[in-house]
C-alpha cells in the first residue's frame, strides 16, 4: 500500500508558476514509477509527466519544454514544476504511484485544483 498526498495547487495567472508536491508514505525507489496525471471537466485523465526509478521521464506532449518533473529521495516526494501556465492546462491534477507487482497496482492520491486564469 502507498499514500499519497498532493500539495501546492491553487489559482495563478496566465505565463504563471506553481510546483506541486506528492508526498508518499513510503520508499519512492520501491515503485515502478510515479507521476502526474489531469482531468479537466468533461475531459478524460491524461498523464502530465511520469518518472520511472530507473529515471525513465515522459511527458505529456501539450506540457513539453513548460513542465519539469523531479524527486527527492530523502523526503519520498515527487514534483511538478510547472511554469508559462496557459488556461488549457486548468485541471485536477493527481499523483500516481505504480507498484511493481503482476499485474501492477496503481496509487491515486486525492488530486489538487490547478486554476489558469486572469
Amino acid at each position: 500500500q502507498v499514500q499519497l498526498v498532493e500539495s501546492g495547487g491553487g489559482l495563478v495567472r496566465p505565463g504563471g508558476s506553481l510546483r506541486l508536491s506528492c508526498a508518499a508514505s513510503r520508499n519512492i525507489f520501491s515503485l515502478t514509477a510515479m507521476g502526474w496525471y489531469r482531468q479537466a471537466p468533461g475531459k478524460q485523465r491524461e498523464l502530465v509527466a511520469r518518472i520511472t526509478s530507473g529515471t525513465t521521464i515522459t511527458y505529456g506532449d501539450s506540457v513539453k519544454g513548460r513542465f519539469t518533473i523531479s524527486r527527492d529521495s530523502a523526503k519520498n516526494t515527487v514534483y511538478l514544476q510547472m511554469n508559462s501556465l496557459k488556461p488549457e492546462d486548468t485541471a485536477v491534477y493527481y499523483c500516481n504511484a505504480v507498484e511493481t507487482a503482476i499485474p501492477p497496482v496503481n496509487y491515486w492520491g486525492q488530486g489538487t485544483q490547478v486554476t489558469v486564469s486572469s
